[in-house]
Protein backbone atom coordinates (compact mmCIF):
# COMPACT_ATOMS: atom_id res chain seq x y z
CA UNK A 1 0.00 0.00 0.00
CA UNK A 2 1.04 3.49 -0.72
CA UNK A 3 1.94 6.03 1.93
CA UNK A 4 0.28 8.50 2.86
CA UNK A 5 2.64 11.21 5.20
CA UNK A 6 0.22 13.47 7.79
CA UNK A 7 2.05 16.22 8.82
CA UNK A 8 4.04 17.02 5.26
CA UNK A 9 4.29 20.78 6.84
CA UNK A 10 5.87 19.40 9.85
CA UNK A 11 8.90 18.06 8.35
CA UNK A 12 9.25 21.07 5.59
CA UNK A 13 9.16 23.73 8.84
CA UNK A 14 11.69 21.48 10.69
CA UNK A 15 13.70 21.04 7.26
CA UNK A 16 13.84 25.02 7.02
CA UNK A 17 14.92 25.62 11.06
CA UNK A 18 17.61 22.47 10.39
CA UNK A 19 18.98 23.11 7.05
CA UNK A 20 22.69 20.78 6.43
CA UNK A 21 19.63 18.26 7.01
CA UNK A 22 17.36 19.13 4.14
CA UNK A 23 19.04 16.71 1.84
CA UNK A 24 18.84 13.95 4.21
CA UNK A 25 15.32 14.93 4.87
CA UNK A 26 14.12 15.43 1.26
CA UNK A 27 15.61 12.02 0.32
CA UNK A 28 13.76 10.44 3.10
CA UNK A 29 10.23 12.12 1.84
CA UNK A 30 11.35 10.84 -1.91
CA UNK A 31 11.50 7.22 -0.23
CA UNK A 32 8.28 7.75 1.63
CA UNK A 33 6.44 8.74 -1.54
CA UNK A 34 7.55 5.64 -3.61
CA UNK A 35 7.10 3.19 -0.65
CA UNK A 36 4.36 0.43 -1.06
CA UNK A 37 4.41 -1.39 2.58
CA UNK A 38 1.59 -4.03 3.42
CA UNK A 39 2.95 -5.28 6.87
CA UNK A 40 5.15 -3.09 9.53
CA UNK A 41 8.42 -5.16 9.03
CA UNK A 42 8.62 -4.08 5.53
CA UNK A 43 8.73 -0.03 6.88
CA UNK A 44 12.51 -2.04 7.95
CA UNK A 45 13.21 -3.60 4.35
CA UNK A 46 12.85 -0.06 3.29
CA UNK A 47 14.32 1.93 6.23
CA UNK A 48 17.02 -0.46 7.62
CA UNK A 49 18.02 1.60 10.65
CA UNK A 50 14.30 2.51 11.44
CA UNK A 51 13.13 1.03 14.91
CA UNK A 52 9.73 -0.62 15.13
CA UNK A 53 8.53 0.65 18.84
CA UNK A 54 7.10 -1.96 20.77
CA UNK A 55 4.13 -1.90 23.97
CA UNK A 56 1.51 -1.68 21.22
CA UNK A 57 2.54 2.10 19.97
CA UNK A 58 2.50 1.06 16.34
CA UNK A 59 5.32 3.77 16.20
CA UNK A 60 8.54 3.49 14.03
CA UNK A 61 11.49 5.79 14.79
CA UNK A 62 13.16 6.96 11.80
CA UNK A 63 17.05 7.87 11.67
CA UNK A 64 18.02 10.44 9.00
CA UNK A 65 20.96 12.41 8.02
CA UNK A 66 23.55 9.40 9.06
CA UNK A 67 21.62 8.90 12.78
CA UNK A 68 21.73 13.09 13.28
CA UNK A 69 18.14 13.41 13.71
CA UNK A 70 15.53 10.89 14.54
CA UNK A 71 11.95 11.18 13.27
CA UNK A 72 8.75 9.32 15.75
CA UNK A 73 5.79 8.29 12.87
CA UNK A 74 2.87 6.10 14.24
CA UNK A 75 1.81 4.19 11.22
CA UNK A 76 -2.10 2.83 10.83
CA UNK A 77 -2.39 0.25 7.82
CA UNK A 78 -5.36 1.15 6.46
CA UNK A 79 -7.83 -0.16 3.51
CA UNK A 80 -6.00 1.51 0.87
CA UNK A 81 -3.05 3.30 2.23
CA UNK A 82 -0.53 3.37 5.30
CA UNK A 83 -1.21 6.36 7.41
CA UNK A 84 2.08 7.73 9.04
CA UNK A 85 1.47 10.15 11.54
CA UNK A 86 4.23 12.48 12.56
CA UNK A 87 4.43 12.85 16.37
CA UNK A 88 8.42 14.36 16.61
CA UNK A 89 11.04 15.51 14.98
CA UNK A 90 14.83 16.48 16.34
CA UNK A 91 17.69 15.93 16.37
CA UNK A 92 19.30 12.55 18.03
CA UNK A 93 20.52 14.27 20.90
CA UNK A 94 17.15 15.65 21.80
CA UNK A 95 15.43 11.71 21.12
CA UNK A 96 18.03 10.39 23.90
CA UNK A 97 16.59 12.58 25.74
CA UNK A 98 12.99 12.23 24.77
CA UNK A 99 14.10 8.42 25.98
CA UNK A 100 15.44 8.91 28.60
CA UNK A 101 11.99 10.06 29.74
CA UNK A 102 9.96 7.61 28.69
CA UNK A 103 8.12 9.78 25.95
CA UNK A 104 9.06 8.40 23.24
CA UNK A 105 6.00 5.79 23.05
CA UNK A 106 3.46 8.44 23.81
CA UNK A 107 4.78 12.16 22.66
CA UNK A 108 2.28 13.77 20.27
CA UNK A 109 4.41 16.98 19.67
CA UNK A 110 2.37 17.37 15.76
Amino acid sequence: MKVHLIKFQTVKTFIDRHAPGRRSFETWMTTINYADWNIPEEIKETFGSADLLGHGSNRVVFDIGGNNYRLIAKYFFGERNVHLFVKWIGTHTEYDELCGQGKQYTVDDY
